[in-house]
This record gives C-alpha cells, sequence and structure tokens, in this order.
C-alpha cells in the first residue's frame, strides 16, 4: 500500500465500512460514503484537468466539502493549498498568485471575495461549495452519475510528495508556503496518537472545531481516518454549541486555542453542562493561562498545553495527563517518534533553566517553503527544524515557553506578525514611523498595538490609522490600540527595540 494519505481513507472505508466516520449538522456520513464522495471528487479534478502536483485552493469554512477536496486531491497527487478565510482579499490575493494555483473551491460567505479576484489570478476553474449556484461544488464534483464517477482512482503521490502547501504569515510581510508531504502527515498521526492517553479500546469520539485551514484542525483530519475514530464538525465558533455537542455527542476529544476555552467558560452555566465523557482537552497555538486550567480542572476537565507548528505539521510536545495540572504552564515532553531540544546559539544543549532556542526533529517536519530557497535553509539545518522560539526546560525535562518567535503576536490563536502591520501602518501618508507590539487582551489573550511616530507638522488620529488598515489586512490584524510618540526606540543596526516599547507602552 502506497503512503498515500487519500488511501488511508480507502483502507478505513474497506475495514469499517458503515462506521460513522463523520458527522456536520444533521448528516452522519459512513467510511464508505466517505470514500465515494472523495473518490467523486478525484475523479471530477481529473476531468477538469488537474495532474499530480498541481495546486488546488479552498476558501471555506468547516463543511464535508472540506473532506472531499483534501482527500480527493490526495488520492490523486494534487497539492491543496487551504487559504484563512480572515484574511484581507489582497493576502488572498498574493497567495494564489505564490502558489499558481489552478482551481479554487469557495463557500457561500465567499461568493463576493472570490467575484473580485477573478481575472486577477492564475485560476482556471472556480468550483462553488453551496447550493443553487451553478456551477456548484454538488453540479460540479459529486453529482455526476456516471458509473465510473465513484470508482476509485489510480492512486497519484506517496511519501515525500507534497500534499499541502500551508501557508504562514511572514516576519517580512509575505506569508510563507510551508510544503507538507504525504509522508509528514502519516508521521504526525502517529507520533500523536503514541503519546494521547487511551483509557479503553474504543474510538475516540473528538469534536473538531477548529478552523480546517488551522494546521491543528486539518492535521485532525487524516489522524481520525487513519485510527478510525468518529469525528464531529462543527462550521465555525459557538462556545453554547460547542458545550452542547459535547453533552449530546459524548465527546471524548478535542482541540482548542485558549480563547476558544476563555469563551466556553462565559456561556451562563457553563460548569452545569455534562462533561463527563470528556478525558482531555488539547489547546494548540498560544500558551494557556494557569488559572484557565485550574478553572477547567475544577469542572472536573483535564487542559493539557501542546506546542507545536506548522513547519512540523502540528505536533512537537505536550503534557501528559499525570502532569497537565501539577505542572500547569509547562507544554510537556517531546511526542513518541520526535526529538525536541533547547540549544544555544553554537548549537548546544542548555543547562536546566537556561534559555535557549527549541529545535525540533522527526518524520513529520515539513519538506520546506514553497518557492523559498533562503527562508528554508535557515530553518531546515542539518536535519533539525529551527523554531525561533525561546524556551527553557526544567530539571524533569519539561519544556516551558518563554518567548515569542521574532517578537510574535498570538490572537486568538491565529499567528501574527509585527513586520506585516508595520508595512502597511507605513504607507500612511501621514505616518513617519511605526512600530507595532502585542498588548495583553482578557478575551484574545493578545491583541494588536501599534506605536506610530507622525510626519512632523501634521495632525493624525487613532481613527484614520484604523481606516487606512481596513481592507488591506485581515480584520484580527488591525490595531485595537494606537498610541502616538515622537521617535522609535532603536538599536545601532537601526532595528526597533520592541522590548522598550512594551515597557514603554504596555
Amino acid at each position: 500500500m502506497k503512503l498515500n494519505i487519500g488511501a488511508f481513507l480507502t483502507k478505513r472505508a474497506e475495514l469499517n465500512p458503515d462506521r460513522i466516520g463523520l458527522t456536520y449538522e444533521d448528516r452522519e456520513l459512513s467510511y464508505r460514503q466517505m470514500n465515494e464522495r472523495a473518490c467523486r471528487t478525484a475523479n471530477a479534478f481529473m476531468k477538469l484537468g488537474i495532474q499530480p502536483g498541481d495546486r488546488l485552493a479552498i476558501l471555506a469554512q468547516n463543511c464535508v466539502e472540506y473532506y472531499d477536496t483534501f482527500f480527493g486531491t490526495a488520492k490523486i497527487g494534487a497539492v491543496l493549498v487551504p487559504l484563512n478565510w480572515r484574511l484581507a482579499p489582497p493576502e488572498i490575493q498574493f497567495i494564489l498568485e505564490n502558489s499558481g494555483a489552478r482551481l479554487l473551491i469557495f463557500g457561500p460567505e465567499y461568493k463576493e471575495l472570490v467575484a473580485g479576484l477573478r481575472g486577477h489570478v492564475p485560476v482556471r476553474n472556480f468550483i462553488y461549495a453551496g447550493e443553487g449556484e451553478v456551477p456548484d461544488f454538488a453540479l460540479s464534483l459529486q453529482g455526476r452519475q456516471e458509473e465510473t464517477e465513484g470508482k476509485e482512482p489510480d492512486w497519484q503521490g506517496e511519501g515525500d510528495d507534497t500534499l499541502v502547501i500551508m501557508y504562514t504569515s511572514g516576519t517580512t510581510g509575505r506569508p510563507k508556503g510551508s510544503m507538507l508531504t504525504h509522508a509528514n502527515f502519516f508521521w504526525a498521526s502517529v507520533t500523536f496518537k503514541a503519546l494521547v492517553d487511551k483509557k479503553t479500546p474504543d474510538p475516540e469520539r473528538s469534536l473538531l472545531v477548529l478552523p480546517l485551514f488551522h494546521i491543528a484542525g486539518m492535521f485532525a483530519m487524516p489522524t481520525a481516518v487513519h485510527w478510525g475514530d468518529p469525528v464531529f464538525l462543527i462550521k465555525g465558533f459557538d462556545p453554547k454549541l460547542i458545550l452542547e455537542t459535547i453533552a449530546k455527542k459524548q465527546i471524548s476529544i478535542f482541540g482548542a486555542v485558549p480563547a476558544i476555552l476563555g469563551f466556553m467558560r462565559l456561556v451562563p452555566n457553563w460548569q452545569a453542562y455534562d462533561f463527563s465523557s470528556v478525558k482531555t482537552i488539547l489547546v494548540f497555538a498560544a500558551p494557556v493561562p494557569v488559572p484557565l486550567i485550574q478553572e477547567y480542572a475544577n469542572a472536573g476537565v483535564v487542559v493539557r498545553q501542546l506546542y507545536g507548528l506548522t513547519e512540523c505539521t502540528g505536533p512537537a510536545t505536550v503534557i501528559g495527563l499525570e502532569d497537565a495540572i501539577t505542572r500547569a504552564g509547562s507544554c510537556g515532553k517531546a511526542f513518541f517518534h520526535t526529538d525536541v531540544k533547547v540549544v544555544d546559539d553554537s548549537g548546544q544543549e542548555t543547562r536546566p533553566g537556561e534559555l535557549g532556542e527549541v529545535i525540533i526533529r522527526g518524520g513529520h517536519v515539513m519538506k520546506g517553503y514553497w518557492q523559498n530557497e533562503e527562508a528554508t535553509a535557515e530553518t531546515l539545518r542539518k536535519g533539525w527544524l529551527y523554531t525561533g522560539d525561546v524556551a527553557y526546560r526544567d530539571e524533569d525535562g519539561f519544556l516551558y515557553i518563554a518567548d515569542r518567535k521574532k517578537d510574535l503576536i498570538i490572537s486568538g490563536g491565529e499567528n501574527i506578525y509585527p513586520a506585516e502591520i508595520e508595512s502597511i501602518i507605513f504607507g500612511h501618508p501621514k505616518v513617519a514611523d511605526v512600530g507595532v507590539i502585542g498588548q495583553p487582551d482578557r478575551d484574545w489573550g493578545e491583541s494588536v498595538k501599534a506605536v506610530v511616530v507622525p510626519k512632523q507638522g501634521v495632525e493624525l488620529t487613532v481613527e484614520e490609522i484604523v481606516e487606512y488598515c481596513k481592507g488591506r489586512i485581515a480584520k484580527y490584524k488591525i490595531p485595537k490600540a494606537v498610541v502616538f510618540t515622537d521617535a522609535l526606540p532603536r538599536n545601532a543596526a537601526g532595528k526597533i527595540l520592541k522590548r522598550i516599547l512594551r515597557e514603554k507602552f504596555n
């Protein structure tokens, strides 16, 4: 059997054809039905001229069609480019241009956005993943009744062939495309499952609420199929619906970001919902405040901090069940098939308590950045992924993240790089200089603050800065606060001293 992620669904459909693999709203799909849909999608892609290695983009909220597209793409050796629907049109346009995507599948929420992109991107086919439109997803991909449409295509792509190009925000203002292979997703699944504690041999009942364009959401799709775990998919973030689904569907495990946990506890009488089936909540993307961990512990739910990156297909370290409360604040130890070190500038491992850079090695580390050899060489060195994240280990080897990757801001689980926002604001005709930092935010963990130096002799308001950003960058990147100053602190090389900005303005 080829190491092809699309073939995983084929095998699962053979082994457990009638087991429900995916539940979405009022729809239940068995593994046989899931595989038939993926096969129809794959065959339709090929009829549209898609070849192995061609890039296909998808701009949609969580839905069944996302599964169809992911596994259909995998079966024929094409490459999926998931688009973050929180991005602004110019950002989405850049990704479509940079990836050279030939086909775009889009959800009903993004019809107007896509209409504005037509003629400005290399996309040849636009497929609507909704109802009442022609061509829509059902008519173009799923609805064909020819006998061959539901049959298994000849698998293409395996092992080190790229399956997904997932774009991450770039420190220079342009996102980089992490090339994740079929083997990357396989090893991410194996290393994850080898360290997730199981109390029974029964399949995990998994709730998938994270957006599928996010590595934590996308990684969950093939992992659940690989291990035969049923998934309950929610379209978007609704804290009350999450609590209701946990109780009604007897969810045993799910992934979240700290902001999701924060909003769930704001639902009236949230502790009255039935959590008895939940064995663990894995939290990605940002450190979980210790008081929040304790609040869930008081409700009988163990929150486990996980550390990882898009560049390693998700998992790197995780705190164990037995240590999640007593060592709250730590993101634990490396996953089973993963090596993690903390090293100094010379590449030597640091002593306990000593800060250094986190580096990761494993079969789930990306192949490199799409069409970016310089960034690849900087990040991948002698088989290790250099994360840029600063951390330390305690005497027992537990990892604690101490600082953020190159002044990274994490807001609601989304990575925000200040340089990108600085580049936009600097284009304002009244701005002489600008530095962007993160500020504490009760709801989102962090939010964006811009420290702006106006040009001499002009009047500049907060409203003007905010309005200038609208439509140029994603809404969640627009500064929540703007302050004005006469000059920014810089070092001898001209780099803004962000530490001083944070001390002065936070």
